[in-house]
């Protein structure tokens, strides 16, 4: 079976909004013989692309899964969101994917999200080649991308391929290290590929860049580079194998280049795919760690080893109730077999395994290591949670779950639709883990928070269309937080007597700023047992409740530090409950004292826009207290970077639509909080 694992392959397509992602995994579907007819995004009709969200806007909003076979390898194909609201989903996928392939629109080149999904797979390691989509467009650049790559992404992109003809003339592909030229049949949408000598004007080209590849791949490989010092005769298969090293090893990035939609260079991507990306055999053993220890194991990809899985998405079917994705590390699962929850001890049956195909599903009766399915059957999970045996469990590396900066009111119409509305919500909760709801007391709304208004457009369009829930949405809130500028001690002190047993807890505390993105800091630097070791902890926790609510405006308290330096106890009145209260007395006290502010979230915001309206759309930014960043011609447009508090970015769409007569685009994802300066926190404050 090992064997077989060679013959994996993980992989997902992410890219840009609008790169033409779900334009190249249709035409990947249609090449492997798993649909007979090419689904197109602008009908509407794309098979990755089932929501009926995602087919009315083109976009993609779920990352879809499926299974192909491409020369006797099997292929799990993942098609992420390129919009930034949806980045969750790029998140988990990257997490269990081996490898990726980059889609660049062959106009644009590098764009923002683009430049977020990069940032993804370095931190995950994801090996990667490239895909210079759209090149049948006017202004496409395959080596002006390639070149952008490199300088934007600092990322070693080695040119494999030469286009032939450029924009609607775009013909041909010359395969660089074959030294062959391929075409692509009209008659059967692309699907026979003819291979060519290569055109004389081209041939000098082709040796130029193969030297190239071949200096590239001396790089990772000695054996080869002193045959090429020595001026031996190096096989073509030595090469890719050398170059396929320095994909594995992160070092080479392949650059591919085509047209999904018209169907030229889809294939060679495949053969891409198999001759470079990793196995499961090939990407580094993950670790797990021994619940309720620091013990870390190492976990092989042997079928034949003990059961581990990390489940990376939750969906809520309503044919087959919960859908629970998973990766399987190690070991074979069947269906009809117990799992344990490594998070929380439960132990749950797996009634049935399906394989994915987007929307559809087929039952299999067992997975085993390197296979993404979905299993049906166990409930009490969240995206995240390691799947094992009983007798050998381990905690998977989780997934980072990016924080909600947007948030909203909902409410039903129909008071009845209430309980529905919850259970709803939290289906959706489970579902999506960067989609937030709860309910507040003072005000006696429900609150839903997401990554952007696009994000909770969908929520409660969903919540409409699936749970037919007739809603009402409150006006849009910024996620704000409060933090504190100066070091300050401050005294907490409950005492309360009532005839019997009292109450008494006592604390001195020190609180100090720290940098943005620490959170919270706990420590204790009680000497000779003024508080006792048994009410440490209650202190701690009376800290990280308070700190849900500031002073300001009631917003969470963040990146701060307290330091427990001191107190006193009693011996008979102290209790767990009484230092909990004393610690959230000294928190309101301390925080009064050290120059409490409000944090807001600052966007980073690109602009295309044609040059017209450069003059209107930075005018318009800056009046949105918005700090220019740079500006960069590309082709008949500018691109305009700006950092935005998201506050003042409500409504931009449609302002953006009405300056510059629709011609203009924008996207906008999160950067960091940052202070705000004083009159607009007076003016969010007055407002509580």
């Amino acid at each position: 079976m090992s064997t077989d694992l060679q013959k994996y392959r993980n992989i997902g397509i992410a890219a840009h909004i609008d790169a033409g992602k779900t334009t190249f995994s249709e035409r990947i579907l249609f090449y492997t013989g798993v649909s007979h007819k090419i689904g197109e995004v602008h009908e509407g009709a794309a098979t990755m692309d089932w929501m009926e969200q995602e087919r009315e806007r083109g976009i993609t909003i779920t990352a879809a899964a499926t299974t192909c076979t491409w020369k006797g390898y099997q292929i799990n194909l993942i098609d992420t969101p390129g919009h930034v609201d949806f980045t969750i989903e790029v998140e988990r996928s990257l997490r269990v994917l081996d490898g990726m392939i980059a889609v660049f629109a062959g106009v644009e080149g590098v764009q923002p999200q683009s430049e977020t999904v990069w940032r993804q797979a370095n931190r995950y390691q994801v090996p990667r080649i490239i895909f210079v989509n759209k090149l049948d467009r006017i202004g496409a650049d395959y080596f002006k991308v390639v070149k952008d790559i490199k300088e934007k992404l600092g990322s070693k992109v080695l040119a494999m391929q030469i286009p032939v003809g450029q924009s609607e003339d775009f013909s041909a592909i010359i395969d660089v290290l074959t030294r062959k030229m391929a075409t692509f049949s009209e008659q059967d949408r692309g699907a026979t590929v003819t291979w060519s000598e290569v055109p004389e004007e081209y041939k000098d080209q082709v040796e130029e860049m193969r030297l190239k590849i071949v200096e590239a791949a001396c790089d990772v490989d000695e054996k080869l580079a002193d045959k090429f010092l020595n001026e031996q005769e190096i096989s073509l298969d030595e090469i890719k194998a050398a170059v396929r090293k320095g994909v594995l090893s992160l070092q080479i990035m392949p650059a591919l280049c085509g047209t999904a939609f018209k169907n030229k260079g889809v294939q060679l991507a495949l053969d891409a795919v198999v001759d470079y990306l990793p196995s499961p055999l090939d990407v580094p053993a993950i670790e797990g760690t021994v619940p309720g220890t620091d013990q870390k194991v190492e976990v092989a990809p042997n079928p034949s080893g003990p059961f581990y899985a990390l489940v990376f998405k939750i969906m809520n079917d309503p044919f087959v109730g919960v859908l629970n994705f998973i990766r399987v590390y190690s070991g074979t699962l069947k269906a009809g077999s117990y799992v344990l929850n490594a998070r929380n001890s439960s132990k749950e049956r797996v009634s049935r395994i399906v394989k994915l195909h987007a929307n559809k599903r087929e039952e299999v009766s067992e997975v085993h290591a390197g296979d993404i399915a979905a299993v049906v059957g166990i409930k009490d999970t969240i995206t995240g949670d390691t799947i094992c045996e009983e007798k050998k469990a381990l905690l998977l590396e989780s997934i980072t779950i990016p924080a909600p900066v947007i948030s909203s009111s909902v409410e039903p119409k129909n008071k009845s639709d209430y309980e529905k509305m919850v259970i709803a919500l939290r289906k959706m909760m489970q579902e999506d883990p960067s989609f937030q709801f709860s309910y507040d007391e003072e005000t006696g709304q429900t609150a839903i928070r997401g990554m952007g208004e696009l994000h909770l457009e969908i929520v409660l369009d969903r919540l409409k269309r699936e749970h037919k829930l007739d809603l009402v949405q409150g006006k849009l809130q910024v996620a704000y937080k409060e933090t504190i500028q100066k070091t300050a001690e401050a005294e907490g002190k409950f005492i309360k007597q009532t005839g019997g047993r009292g109450q008494y807890g006592h604390v001195w505390m020190r609180f100090e700023p720290l940098e943005r993105g620490k959170g919270f800091q706990f420590e204790n630097k009680v000497v000779g047992g003024s508080v006792p070791r048994e009410y440490i902890a209650p202190t701690q926790k009376g800290i990280e409740e308070a700190l849900t609510s500031g002073i300001l405006g009631g917003y969470p308290v963040v990146d701060f530090k307290a330091t427990l330096f001191d107190g006193s106890y009693h011996d008979v009145d102290s209790s767990e409950v009484a230092f909990k209260v004393a610690a959230s007395m000294a928190f309101k006290a301390g925080m009064a004292q050290a120059g409490p502010v409000l944090l807001e979230p600052i966007m980073k915001v690109t602009v295309e826009t044609p040059e017209e309206y450069m003059g209107d759309v930075m005018g318009d930014l800056n009046s949105r207290r918005g700090r220019i960043l740079g500006m960069e011609s590309k082709m008949d447009k500018h691109e305009i970077a700006a950092e935005v508090p998201l506050g003042e970015m409500f409504g931009y769409a449609t302002e953006l639509r009405s300056m510059t007569k629709g011609r203009a685009g924008y996207s906008m994802e999160f950067e960091c909080y940052r202070e705000m300066p004083k009159n607009v926190q007076d003016a969010v404050t007055s407002k509580k």
